[in-house]
């Protein structure tokens, strides 16, 4: 009875103008301190986890982050969205804007609008600053000591105080902990806001509730472990209660509705489960949607991605060619078809299904990689560097391309530029050493200044991000 007073209370606060939700000022924490800790926070988590560096899920993910951000206040600091290869259902967010989701919680989503609300919810957390004002309340400890103890929170490894001691083994770690982590207050604030953005958004609030829902359902299954999201976000039946009041609160009021396109969500949902999932499980459930519609050139589509995955290549294309009989224009067909072409040394055949693709979907980052890589193996270096150069521009956070581009530069004789963009791929690894290693040695090739320049200020920061990685150990 106490708890319906309190929803509709809040739901009282947002009719009336939902002044009740605006975050509170940081006390002392500067965005520069923020920027600092979020970069600690990183390093522990990239130790641990494989963070997913695909060309259709994670610029997917990001789509969909920033089309809510566009929404938002100015912020102090740019967003950045990660995918953790990690069956556990999790996702969170570390301060300076940086979201992470779970692969195994992405896996169980059905549609776009479950993916914003987790989104929209892990945002609203970083314009809340809700870590970094417990944090500046703790700081007696030092930051980096600090930084470990809220990613073993954020992370939730056996709850929030265990997974801070696993992280950080400090003494300090257990008592700190409780004072870092998420209270019922900052999961209602966050919702609250979260709800807003995904209105403005032109998104509905019941992918938010259904992902919930999942979520609380799966600690009725296997061994009765908590899923790490309800030991990192408390208080998931009020929320339910609270969304599921919202949306009543709600109905019958004008809707700004997004156009969305479910093959969106469909394709990086498809490459998601079938790269980094269970294979196994993944094949019996195309085999079993293709027997159920043979007509569907879709499932004719996934089940020959599952079995290029698995190595049946030949299969796979018997598949795809399937599928692109009935949808004779679809880009991403035909650029899977030139992938598994290439993946199969089919070189010439590849080529040209991709340069049809590309014709299609200029700026797709998956169809320009294989693209290069087609025209590395047929001899075609320079258009190769062209191609990698482009996707090295407009897709920084993207790693294997600037392996590739090193390639295409080493068969041209340009050592140089063959060895930078090495150790640029090495430092996108956060392999520092190696990193270091490459640039040293295309400092030897370099020959005019500009050149020698822009490698020795990449050197330098190298250099001081091994010294501090040297540090940590």
């Amino acid at each position: 009875m106490e708890f319906a007073k309190k929803i509709m209370v809040v739901l009282a606060v947002l009719v009336l103008g939902g002044e009740g939700m605006l975050p509170g000022k940081v006390g002392g924490l500067t965005v520069k301190q923020e920027e600092e800790l979020s970069r600690e926070v990183l390093q522990v988590i990239f130790q641990r986890y494989e963070i997913i560096d695909d060309p259709v899920v994670v610029p997917y993910v990001s789509q969909v982050g920033h089309r809510i951000l566009a929404h938002l206040p100015e912020q102090p600091f740019e967003y950045h969205f990660y995918v953790i290869k990690e069956h556990d259902f999790n996702a969170f967010a570390t301060p300076a804007g940086h979201i992470f989701v779970n692969s195994g919680l992405f896996a169980a989503m059905e549609n776009e609008e479950e993916l914003a609300g987790i989104l929209a919810h892990e945002i609203a957390h970083v314009y809340c600053r809700h870590i970094s004002q417990k944090i500046e309340r703790s700081k007696k400890i030092g930051i980096a000591t600090l930084a470990g103890i809220a990613a073993g929170i954020l992370l939730g490894a056996g709850g929030a105080g265990d997974a801070a001691q696993a992280v950080t083994m400090g003494s300090m770690a257990a008592g700190q902990s409780a004072e870092l982590a998420y209270s019922r207050e900052d999961e209602m604030q966050a919702d609250q806001l979260g709800l807003q953005y995904l209105s403005q958004a032109g998104y509905g609030a019941n992918g938010l509730l259904a992902i919930l829902r999942k979520i609380r359902g799966q600690q009725w299954f296997g061994s009765g472990q908590i899923p790490t999201y309800l030991s990192t976000h408390p208080a998931v039946e009020e929320r339910i209660v609270y969304i599921d009041s919202w949306i009543g609160a709600q109905s019958g009021r004008p809707k700004k509705r997004l156009g969305e396109n479910p093959e969106n969500f469909g394709r990086a949902h498809t490459q998601l489960v079938i790269r980094y999932g269970d294979e196994r499980a993944v094949l019996k459930q195309f085999e079993t949607a293709l027997r159920q519609h043979p007509e569907d050139p879709l499932a004719h589509y996934r089940y020959g991605l599952i079995l290029a995955q698995m190595g049946k290549r030949q299969d796979a294309i018997g598949q795809i060619r399937t599928a692109l009989a009935k949808r004779a224009f679809d880009p991403h067909i035909l650029k899977d078809l030139g992938r598994i072409y290439f993946l199969d040394g089919q070189y010439p055949e590849a080529l040209n299904l991709l340069q049809s693709a590309h014709n299609l979907i200029a700026d797709d980052p998956e169809c320009l990689f294989f693209l290069g890589r087609t025209q590395i193996e047929l001899g075609q270096h320079k258009a190769a560097t062209a191609i990698f150069l482009d996707l090295a521009d407009k897709y920084p956070d993207y790693k294997e391309p600037f392996y590739f581009l090193s390639e295409s530069y080493g068969q041209q004789g340009n050592l140089a530029q063959a060895h930078y963009y090495r150790g640029v791929y090495y430092d996108k690894k956060r392999e520092y050493a190696a990193a270091a290693t490459q640039l040293q040695r295309a400092l030897r090739y370099a020959e005019n200044p500009a050149e020698k320049q822009k490698i020795e200020a990449l050197l330098q920061d190298i250099e001081k991000k091994l010294a501090r990685s040297r540090k940590r150990e």
